[in-house]
């Protein structure tokens, strides 16, 4: 049983909580943006060169085996910095871009336009960073534009715009570069004026892929130098 201050204590709560609840800010949940096609095609490459490399090292003789780590050691962190690594992480803050050699930081305020072009680009700080994880396909684009403009056409009352299908609302007829591009868009609309989200772009170098790639590329040389 409930007594009457028990009810008016949670009407009090309930209408504080639905009070508070409008002027609470929208908020997103992370969004991470990867090329599958790029993470397939270098998952292929480094089984295929980790066989040839591996199978070179073992069964090979005098230098061989040498030239195989060095090689290894050279081109497993290229493939893996242009396919596997780049990625787009767009937080309620900031947007984190991984490159295949930089790691870029973007607090939303400092994001001044996103835009895709022949590349994804987002513009901040003066600055312009391209977005390798998210490739503008034209192909993608002609068939999106072909599909919207048959479903225009028959579309006798005019409600199929660009984007959505007047008899599929929840279908986005843009191509999948050009939807990221409108959610980070719309994303940097929102959160910009987050406390969290001020500040100036940061960029770091990725050492971890660079140092090893380095290291194989001067034993390599060096191999073929003495040989």
């Amino acid at each position: 049983m409930t007594s009457p201050d028990d009810d008016s204590a949670s009407t009090a709560s309930s209408s504080a909580s639905s009070s508070a609840s409008p002027s609470a800010p929208e908020t997103f949940s992370d969004r991470i943006y990867r090329s599958p096609s790029g993470i397939a095609g270098g998952v292929l490459l480094l089984a295929l060169s980790g066989w040839l490399g591996i199978d070179a090292m073992i069964r090979g003789e005098g230098r061989t085996p040498w030239l195989a780590l060095a090689g290894l050691l050279c081109a497993v962190p290229v493939v893996i910095a242009f396919t596997v690594r780049p990625s787009v992480h767009a937080g309620q803050d900031r947007l984190l871009v991984r490159n295949p050699f930089r790691t870029i930081t973007l607090p939303w305020a400092s994001v001044e336009g996103v835009r895709a072009g022949y590349t994804s680009e987002v513009l901040a700080g003066g600055a312009k960073y391209q977005l390798w994880a998210i490739p503008v396909s034209l192909r993608q684009r002609k068939r999106a534009a072909r599909h919207q403009a048959r479903a225009a056409s028959e579309d006798p009352f005019g409600r199929t715009s660009a984007h959505v299908s007047a008899n599929k609302p929840d279908e986005d007829r843009r191509a999948p570069s050009d939807v990221a591009m409108g959610d980070l868009r719309e994303m940097a609309e929102t959160n910009a004026h987050r406390e969290g989200a001020q500040g100036a772009p940061e960029v770091r170098w990725a050492f971890e892929i660079i140092a090893p790639t380095l290291a194989g590329a001067v034993l390599l040389a060096i191999m073929l130098a003495i040989g």
